[in-house]
């Protein structure tokens, strides 16, 4: 674990954009099965890890104007989405991403505050994949870094390192991996706006597409918020193809489209590193600045 926090902070060092002079104060505390994240003092987001959940998963994810979640969990169509989140379908035989802990669980087992007060927290985690039945085909560690570049932006910092404790089989699956599910009033359905890297709009221009980046926002009173995910270019398979929905959901997801068209292979011992950068962010994706943050973030080389 001492390993992840010195990389954390090297990471901190080398991803974050320069942050103001009176730049805010972010803190962390464990409660039970939570770890929860205030800036100035305003609530921002809990990790949570509990027994009873699929995999851990950050809810609600407020935005930096509002103080309302720019995600939502439990929703009517697919509540399986559960807010900002990671898993997987078709491991091996087991689904780590839809509803069911007998088909599959990741589960947390060390989920740590490796720094927090001052300008950033630094959370930490290891996790189990697991089923009944059946041996564990991974395990993998997470560093999430939390800062807050300005007024209007709130960034996370992500890096998931998955290890195959066994020669893994990932059958073509639209279910994978780093996914974020919108706050209805945000969804395209609902007036908002899905924008991606090269321009491209909308559920019909962007599913399938590769691109670096998806921003997903919405007016809601008197302002506007939203979320984007940025992938990092050390990533394999960047940069990935989306999956990308109007009623609120954006992913990256390279499962769904393997170079074989049936499945992704990794032979036990293989270490798969994935980066990812979270803007929370008040404006429009020219306001906050994305493309400006992405040119950034892609020049960090770990």
């Amino acid at each position: 674990m001492r390993k992840l926090f010195i990389h954390a902070l090297l990471l901190l060092t080398g991803a974050v954009i320069a942050l103001p002079l009176t730049a805010a104060k972010i803190n962390a505390v464990k409660v039970g099965s939570k770890i929860n994240v205030t800036i100035d003092g305003k609530f921002f987001t809990s990790y949570i890890f509990s027994e009873d959940e699929k995999y851990p998963f950050f809810y609600p994810v407020n935005g930096p104007v509002s103080g309302g979640s720019v995600t939502s969990m439990r929703n009517a169509v697919y509540p399986h989405h559960s807010s900002l989140f990671f898993g997987c379908d078709q491991v091996n035989g087991g689904n780590y991403w839809q509803e069911g802990l007998e088909r599959g669980r990741i589960i947390s087992v060390n989920a740590q505050i490796q720094k927090q007060g001052g300008d950033s927290v630094v959370i930490t985690d290891e996790c189990i994949w697991s089923r009944p039945g059946a041996l564990s085909p991974i395990m993998d560690t997470r560093v999430f870094i939390i800062t807050a570049p300005s007024p209007e932006i709130i960034r996370i910092d992500v890096e998931i390192t998955m290890e195959m404790l066994m020669d893994v089989h990932i059958r073509k699956t639209n279910h994978s991996l780093f996914s974020a599910r919108m706050a209805e009033d945000l969804a395209v359905n609902n007036g908002g706006t899905m924008i991606n890297a090269e321009g491209a709009k909308g559920e019909k221009e962007t599913f399938g597409k590769s691109s670096p980046w998806i921003d997903y926002y919405g007016k809601r009173g008197n302002v506007i918020e939203g979320l984007a995910i940025l992938q990092h270019p050390t990533n394999p398979w960047y940069p990935s193809p989306w999956f990308t929905r109007a009623y609120g959901f954006i992913s990256p997801t390279p499962m769904n489209w393997p170079d074989n068209g049936e499945e992704t292979f990794m032979k036990r011992g293989t270490e798969l590193k994935l980066r990812y950068c979270v803007l929370v962010h008040a404006g429009t994706h020219t306001e906050a600045d994305i493309a400006g943050i992405f040119d950034k973030y892609k020049n960090y080389q770990p």
